[in-house]
C-alpha cells in the first residue's frame, strides 16, 4: 500500500467531528473512522477553517515524523497521506489527509496517560517519576528526543495513551502518534513560512516533561542519549520524497534547515554532558 495516494480518492461519505486546536489557535481538526475489511481505519485533516477551508500542513508533518521515527528506529503509529474528496457540511473539499489504522490489539482498551496517571500515581509522585516507576522510561526518553527533533508542541496527557488487556494482564504504551503540530504548520503564505524559519523556541505542551522542548533533554540520562545518523542528502530525499505537488520546495527547504539545525544542537547536548 503506498504510503502517498495522489490519484483522487471519493471519501465524501466520511463523516467529520470536530475537535478543538488544544493550544487555542483558531480553527479546528476535523477526525473521522470507518471499519474496513475488519480493521478500523482513522481519518484527520489539517487545520479546517470555515472561511479558508482546509488549511496547513498538520498531515504532510505526520508523515514526515513517520519517516524519520523510522530513521531511529523508534515504534510509532504509521500514516498514509491521501488525495480526496470529501464533504464538509454539504461542501465538498479537494485536500490530503492522513490515515492510520487502529493500533489497540484485540482484547485491549485505552485510557489516557493524564487520566490513568491521576488514577494509579503515588501522592506527590510527577509524571515522568510515574511512567519510569511503570517501566516505560526508554519509550519517554525517545518520546523527547524525537518531540524536540520535529519541534512538536502538543504532547499533552492525552497524546500519549495506556493500553490494557484484563485478559493477557498486559499494560503498555501506545506506539507514539499525533504529531501534526510540529516542523512547519499552519503557515498560508511566503510570510508566514519567512517567519517559521526563525526557529524561535516557543512553549510546548509535554505532560511528562516541562514546557521547553531544549530542557526536556537534560532529563534523558547520559545513556539514553539516542546516537542520530548522519543527516546527509540520502534522508533528505527519504524524508520528502513524494512531496514534489503537495508543498512547494520553500516549504521543504525551511523544514529540512530547522531539522538539521536541532540535530547539530542535540549532538552539541550530547558532546557536552
Amino acid at each position: 500500500m503506498k504510503q502517498i495516494e495522489k490519484e483522487l480518492q471519493d471519501l465524501r461519505y466520511l463523516e467529520w467531528t470536530k475537535t478543538r486546536h488544544s493550544s487555542g489557535t483558531a480553527g479546528s481538526f476535523l477526525k473521522s473512522f470507518e471499519n474496513s475489511r475488519g480493521k478500523r481505519i482513522y481519518y484527520k485533516l489539517s487545520n479546517f477553517d470555515s472561511i479558508q477551508g482546509i488549511v496547513g500542513h498538520e498531515c504532510i508533518n505526520e508523515i514526515l515524523a513517520d519517516r524519520l521515527l523510522t530513521i531511529l528506529n523508534i515504534e510509532h503509529v504509521p500514516y498514509r497521506l491521501i488525495h480526496a474528496k470529501i464533504q464538509i457540511r454539504g461542501i465538498e473539499y479537494e485536500t490530503y489527509l492522513c490515515a492510520s489504522e487502529d493500533f489497540k490489539k484485540k482484547g485491549e482498551s485505552k485510557i489516557a496517560l493524564d487520566a490513568f496517571y491521576d488514577m494509579e500515581a503515588e501522592i506527590g509522585e510527577r509524571p515522568l517519576d510515574f511512567c519510569i516507576r511503570m517501566g516505560w522510561g526508554d519509550y519517554i526518553w525517545e518520546m523527547l528526543t524525537i518531540d524536540y527533533l520535529i519541534q512538536n508542541r502538543d504532547r499533552h496527557g492525552a497524546n500519549i495513551e495506556v493500553l490494557r488487556s484484563k485478559k493477557e494482564k498486559t499494560i503498555r504504551l501506545a506506539p507514539l502518534f499525533d504529531h501534526g503540530l510540529s516542523f512547519v504548520f499552519s503557515c498560508y503564505n511566503d510570510a508566514m513560512l519567512e517567519e517559521a524559519r526563525s526557529m524561535k523556541e516557543s512553549k510546548i505542551q509535554c505532560f511528562v516533561g516541562t514546557s521547553s522542548a531544549k530542557e526536556n533533554l537534560n532529563l534523558i540520562p547520559m545513556d539514553k542519549l539516542k546516537k542520530l545518523p548522519v543527516f546527509d542528502e540520502k534522508i533528505r530525499q527519504i524524508l520528502f520524497d513524494g512531496f514534489e505537488g503537495i508543498v512547494t520546495e520553500k516549504w521543504m527547504d525551511i523544514v529540512w534547515s530547522q531539522l538539521t539545525s536541532r540535530v547539530k544542537i542535540y549532538e552539541d547536548i550530547c558532546n557536552n554532558r
